[in-house]
């Protein structure tokens, strides 16, 4: 058995497959002895890899794209995709049959601001719906669950999130609106690491990325009730009943694909919301982002 260590940034429902093949032993059953440890931000996970203090971590592949845009001699190489679709939510109280993007340019909308990804994500949305976000000051970042609460409280008309928020939203009375998983494919979170330590342990990494795949195989056959029983020891404070709704919505979404082949178009398509939003100057490209040698299973 080798041990590796693993970082995740912070826990969270959408990061399902990989606390399946922790807690279904799919890495232990490929030799690895994995070590999970939380960084609490994206950007302590990163750290930990340039400070080699950890092996891998998870993250969206935003990150070795951001840092390759700005240094292309950056180490970070994202490979084992897990999230190619966008988990965040919008919500109002009750239902609003007939949403149009272009119906957030006059609406006061709370946007996480624990992460980037979902506000590049949305502004590239309105952009495309024909609003420029610059002219809607209604639309101010704060933290999910202060987000959640002005939400309930009257004070914003609609707020971005991901689950269980959504769920608990719900329970007060409001609904989902848009789910930018059906934006398409945006690459969301997937394992990354820096090239020597990826190079000093490549047969490791391997046998990781054919667990993650073994675990992502289950999470598509597997029913939401028996996802969220094995979801349930690492979201021990979260209702069952908000898990398993998370878990419905997510699978029901298509967040979670059978393969761990991180596909261009969904790389692509987060690049150019990054791009329209202003957090990188242009697209480093796809092969300079990902690690070719770790795709075990191809573009097929």
């Amino acid at each position: 058995m080798e041990t590796l260590v693993l970082v995740e940034p912070f826990r969270a429902v959408f990061y399902a497959p990989y606390y399946v093949a922790l807690e279904r032993g799919c890495f232990t059953d490929q030799g690895i002895r994995m070590q999970l440890e939380t960084a609490g931000t994206p950007d302590a996970a990163a750290g930990r890899l340039l400070d080699g203090s950890a092996d891998l971590a998870w993250s969206g592949p935003m990150r070795p794209m951001l840092e390759r845009s700005r240094d292309a001699a950056s180490p970070l190489r994202s490979f084992g995709a897990a999230v190619m679709r966008d988990p965040f939510l919008l919500l109002g109280m009750g239902a609003r049959p007939g949403f149009q993007m272009a119906d957030l340019a006059t609406m006061r909308v709370a946007i996480p601001s624990e992460v980037p990804t979902p506000w590049w994500c949305l502004m590239h949305d309105l952009r495309l719906a024909g609003v420029d976000p610059t002219t809607c000051p209604g639309h101010v970042r704060m933290p999910m669950p202060e987000g959640a609460a002005a939400l309930r409280e009257g004070r914003v008309d609609a707020v971005m999130l991901f689950e269980p928020f959504a769920a608990a939203l719900e329970d007060a009375g409001a609904a989902v609106w848009y789910a930018a998983a059906d934006r398409g494919p945006t690459a969301y979170s997937a394992l990354y690491a820096v090239m020597p330590r990826i190079a000093e342990k490549h047969a490791a990494f391997e046998a990781v990325v054919r667990g993650l795949g073994v675990a992502l195989d289950w999470t598509r056959d597997a029913t939401p009730a028996q996802i969220a029983t094995v979801l349930a020891p690492r979201f021990a404070d979260m209702p069952a009943d908000h898990l398993l709704r998370a878990v419905e919505r997510y699978q029901g979404l298509g967040l979670w694909d059978n393969t761990t082949h991180l596909p261009r178009a969904a790389l692509d398509g987060l690049a150019a919301a990054m791009v329209s939003s202003g957090a990188m100057t242009h697209h480093p490209g796809y092969e300079s982002c990902i690690e070719a040698s770790l795709d075990l299973v191809g573009p097929g």
